[in-house]
């Protein structure tokens, strides 16, 4: 996409980090704005942040792992605005950051993966048969992370999540290609950025919290503690990210250049070159978190 001038964008997870950083952007550059998510009081703050901008903007409540609730959201849309040209698939759900992937209860494997990876293939389901419909030129976006091209022990729910995000959206970039369709696709894959995803249990839905008890046998005081440095850690390195702004900045940029892979933080390539290193060499997975 080169023009963003009174286009539309539907944003999922818009109402703060790197989603309402979009949305500013989006705003900025003349387009109509669908914000979606599932704090409605968040979602109403940003539309007037975005209304006072200039912009044209929508709000709908969806949780993004119900299908129904995107079903909605895609027909909502339309109905409004009669078309979408800039689909971002950006909600987003960290889970436990620092236990071992056999220690997750399935409540946390079925909460993150119904966000990050179901809730974009609802997004798909959704939107893709409508934006086929228009025959014009649009675009979808696929929030990822640095993580999703990476190997390393904790985020393991998430680490699953976001590597299944990168190759679901190659394989739709393929699939669009094949059918000669208008619409082109990216993922984009963040370093740290400056949000309260590391919060997103406030909002995780009570049927699929942790009960006392509920943990997987395995952890002890040591990894416990391991755990809770490791979340200090990263919470740190999250404050002293860059911006959203920025974020939707590098997005922007790669959009006008048709760019399907996007990185906010380039220096990390070497990372990304170690690991397709360990399969070509069939060595041992290297831990690039620790580089």
């Amino acid at each position: 996409m080169k023009e963003f001038k009174d286009k539309v964008a539907v944003i999922t997870g818009a109402s703060s980090g790197i989603g309402y950083g979009i949305a500013q952007r989006c705003a900025q550059e003349g387009m109509k704005i669908v914000l979606a998510g599932i704090n409605e009081n968040n979602l109403a703050q940003a539309a007037v942040s975005l209304k006072a901008m200039g912009a044209t903007v929508l709000t709908i409540r969806a949780d993004v792992s119900k299908a129904e609730e995107v079903e909605a959201l895609a027909q909502k849309t339309f109905e409004t605005f009669g078309a979408v040209h800039l689909l971002c698939n950006n909600a987003g759900v960290v889970g436990d950051v620092g236990g071992a992937i056999w220690e997750s209860t399935l409540t946390d494997w079925e909460w993150v993966l119904g966000v990050n990876l179901l809730g974009v293939v609802h997004g798909l389901r959704a939107f893709v048969p409508r934006m086929l419909e228009q025959d014009i030129e649009c675009h979808i976006v696929n929030t990822s992370s640095m993580i999703g091209l990476l190997s390393g022990p904790g985020f393991g729910i998430y680490r699953v999540s976001k590597q299944g995000l990168v190759t679901l959206s190659e394989t739709l970039h393929h699939d669009l290609m094949q059918r000669g369709a208008k619409i082109k696709v990216s993922v984009l894959c963040p370093g740290w950025v400056q949000s309260s995803i590391m919060d997103a249990e406030r909002n995780r839905p009570t049927a699929l919290q942790n009960h006392p008890g509920s943990q997987s046998a395995g952890g002890d005081a040591k990894a416990d503690r391991a755990a809770r440095i490791q979340e200090r850690i990263i919470r740190r390195a999250i404050e002293r990210g860059i911006t959203p702004a920025q974020a939707a900045d590098c997005l922007f940029a790669a959009l006008r250049e048709d760019k399907f892979y996007v990185y906010t933080h380039p220096q990390a390539k070497p990372l990304i070159q170690t690991r397709m290193d360990d399969l070509l060499q069939e060595r041992n997975p290297t831990n690039t978190f620790n580089q």
